[in-house]
C-alpha cells in the first residue's frame, strides 16, 4: 500500500540502489553506469497507440517494444494532463504538488528571462519549478554530468531538467532553435551553425502524404469536424513561402525530424555521453501534440504521425548507436499526457453524452453577488476547473466566503458536462477507491488556494482545441513507458505504474541517489 501511495523515503529509493549493486558485486559483475541517459517524450501520446499500430511498426518503437522493459499500464496520477505539468514529473520523481508545476498556465513564461538571439516568443525560464531533477543528482555525483534538452516547445525542454541550467532549447517560429538569458547569453557556434542550415524553411511547399497505401489505413479521411473543417484530408501542403513555412511545419510530422537532427548535432557538439560520467540528452518531440489537437486521437493523420514516430525515433536511436557505446546508453520512452476522442465524434456512444463545457459563463452571477456584498469581484478567480478565493477580502462583508463557495458550487454542479464539484480540501488523502480524488491531491499542494476543483465527465472537455486533454480520466493519464538498453531486463509488464517511478528507476540505473523525498519508486522488474 505505501509503494502505490508514493510514501516509500528517500532511504528506501538509496537503499534499493545499493542492494542492487551489492547483488551485483557478489557476482562478480557489477555494471557500469550508462554513460548516456535518454529521455524520448512524445507529446499527447496515447499508451494504447502502441497496440493500436504495433503490428505496422517497424523502426524505433518497434525496437523499444521488443527489447525494452515495458511497462503497459503506465499513468500520469494527476488530475490535470497537461504539457507543463507531465514534463516536469519526468525526471523529478514528483508530483506537481511538488514541483510546483500545476498547469499550463503556471509553467515557464517569464519576462525576467527574455529570449536570446531576438527569438519569436515570450521569455521562459524554470523559475516556478521547485526542487531538483536527475541531473542534479548526477552532478552531486560527478560535477562533468551534462545535460541536453531539446523540444520545439519551451515548456517541453525546459521542464523536464527542472532548474538545471546546461544546454537547452527550443524552436522558435522563425525556424531557429533559440534559448532564454535563464540559461546563457547568446546561442553556442554549433546552434547557430545548425540554424544557418535553414531545416525548416526547405520544407516550404512540401506535402505531407501517408507513408502506407491507403488500404493501410482504416480510418475516413474526410471526418469535417477534424482542424474544424479546414483542410481536413490528405495532401496537407505546407505553404510555398520558406518563412511561413517555418512556422506552420509545427503541425507536421516533419518538425519532429529537424528537431531529432538538431538534437544529435548537439550530442557531437558537445561529446555527450563520450564518458566517464552519465550526461542526459532529453528529445520531447511536439508534432503530435498538433496533430492530435487538430485531428484527433482516431483520425488517419494521427496513424500516420505514430509511423512516423516510429521511424524519427529509430533514427535517433540508430544514429546515437554510432556516435556512441550502444551498451553505455539507456533509454527511456514516454509521454507527458494522453488525448481523449473528438466529443462530437464521442458523443453518440457515451453516457452522458461528450461535449464541451466552460463555467466562465457563471462569472457574471459570481460579479454581482459580489459587488452586492461589498466585496471585490476580484476576490472569487475561475481558472476553467479551479475557483479560488481571496478570504481576506470577506473580512468585513455581511456574507461569508464559504457561502459563495458553496453556491457557486451548486450552479457549476448543474452545468452539463460537469461530473463532480469537490471542495479541494476534503479531498486529502490518497484513496485507491477513489481515483479522481487521489489525482487531484496529487495536483496541488495541500496549502493551495483552490477551493473548488471541478471534474467533467469521462471524452467532455474544456477549451477550444478540436481535441483535447487534461483530465483525471485514464485516456488523458495513460501514456506509454519503455526502458531499454544498458541494465535493463526486457519484458512486458502489466502493473500500475506512474510517470513520477522514471526518475528514482534512471537514478538507481546510473548508481545515485535522489537529492530528496521523491513520490516515485525504483521500478526493480525493469532493471537487470
Amino acid at each position: 500500500m505505501l509503494r502505490r501511495a508514493g510514501l516509500l523515503s528517500l532511504p528506501f529509493i538509496a537503499c534499493a540502489a545499493a542492494t542492487l549493486g551489492a547483488q551485483g558485486a557478489a557476482r562478480g559483475s557489477v555494471p557500469a553506469a550508462p554513460t548516456l541517459i535518454v529521455l524520448v517524450t512524445i507529446d499527447q501520446f496515447r499508451a494504447d497507440y502502441l497496440d493500436r499500430y504495433g503490428f505496422q511498426l517497424r523502426g524505433g518503437l518497434a525496437r523499444l517494444m521488443r527489447g525494452g522493459a515495458w511497462f503497459t499500464s503506465a499513468h500520469h496520477d494527476h488530475a490535470i494532463t497537461e504539457t507543463a505539468p507531465g514534463h516536469a514529473t519526468l525526471l523529478s520523481g514528483r508530483f506537481p504538488r511538488s514541483t510546483g508545476i500545476t498547469m499550463n498556465s503556471v509553467g515557464v513564461a517569464d519576462a525576467a528571462s527574455p529570449l536570446v538571439a531576438g527569438g519569436i516568443g515570450s521569455g521562459a525560464s524554470p523559475k516556478r519549478f521547485a526542487g531538483t531533477t536527475l541531473v542534479d543528482w548526477l552532478r552531486t555525483k560527478d560535477a562533468r554530468s551534462r545535460v541536453l534538452s531539446v523540444s520545439v516547445k519551451d515548456r517541453g525542454a525546459i521542464l523536464p531538467v527542472g532548474q538545471s541550467r546546461g544546454q537547452v532549447y527550443w524552436y522558435s517560429p522563425d525556424g531557429r532553435f533559440v534559448t532564454s538569458r535563464y540559461y546563457r547569453d547568446s546561442l553556442p557556434h554549433w546552434v547557430d551553425a545548425f540554424n544557418d542550415r535553414h531545416l525548416p524553411q526547405h520544407h516550404a511547399g512540401r506535402a505531407w502524404v501517408p507513408l502506407l497505401p491507403d488500404s493501410a489505413y482504416h480510418e475516413q479521411d474526410s471526418v469535417m469536424v477534424e482542424t474544424g473543417g479546414i483542410e481536413v484530408a490528405f495532401p496537407h501542403v505546407l505553404p510555398a513561402d520558406s518563412g511561413l513555412a517555418a512556422s506552420a511545419v509545427r503541425g507536421t510530422p516533419f518538425i519532429d525530424e529537424v528537431t531529432t537532427a538538431f538534437a544529435l548535432q548537439g550530442v557531437q557538439a558537445l561529446a555527450l555521453g563520450a564518458g566517464p560520467q552519465t550526461d542526459v540528452l532529453a528529445v520531447s518531440f511536439s508534432a503530435t501534440d498538433y496533430v492530435g489537437h487538430g485531428f484527433g486521437p482516431d483520425s488517419r493523420e494521427m496513424h500516420d504521425q505514430v509511423l512516423r514516430d516510429d521511424r524519427t525515433i529509430g533514427v535517433l536511436i540508430d544514429s546515437l548507436y554510432r556516435l556512441r557505446d550502444s551498451s553505455r546508453i539507456v533509454i527511456v520512452l514516454t509521454s507527458d499526457h494522453g488525448v481523449g476522442t473528438i466529443p462530437e465524434l464521442a458523443a453518440a456512444s457515451t453516457t452522458p453524452r461528450a461535449m464541451r463545457v466552460s463555467l466562465y459563463g457563471l462569472m457574471p452571477a459570481v460579479r454581482a453577488r459580489l459587488r452586492a456584498a461589498k466585496v471585490d469581484t476580484a476576490a472569487v478567480t475561475l481558472d476553467q476547473q479551479i475557483v479560488t478565493i481571496d478570504r481576506v477580502a470577506f473580512r468585513n462583508a455581511p456574507a461569508s466566503a464559504d457561502s459563495i463557495v458553496d453556491w457557486f458550487a451548486a450552479l457549476a454542479r448543474v452545468v452539463p458536462g460537469v461530473r463532480r464539484v469537490d471542495r479541494f480540501r476534503t479531498l486529502v488523502g490518497d484513496s485507491l477507491r477513489d481515483p479522481v480524488a487521489r489525482r487531484w491531491n496529487h495536483q496541488l499542494p495541500p496549502q493551495s488556494r483552490a477551493e473548488l476543483v471541478v471534474t467533467l465527465d469521462s471524452l467532455s472537455t474544456w477549451g477550444g482545441n478540436v481535441a483535447s486533454h487534461g483530465s483525471a480520466y485514464d485516456h488523458d493519464s495513460h501514456v506509454p513507458l519503455i526502458f531499454y538498453g544498458a541494465g535493463v531486463r526486457p519484458g512486458r509488464i502489466g502493473e500500475f505504474v506512474r510517470t513520477v517511478d522514471i526518475a528514482p528507476t534512471l537514478a538507481a540505473l546510473a548508481g545515485v541517489a535522489p537529492g530528496e523525498r521523491l513520490d516515485g519508486i525504483v521500478l526493480r522488474r525493469a532493471l537487470r
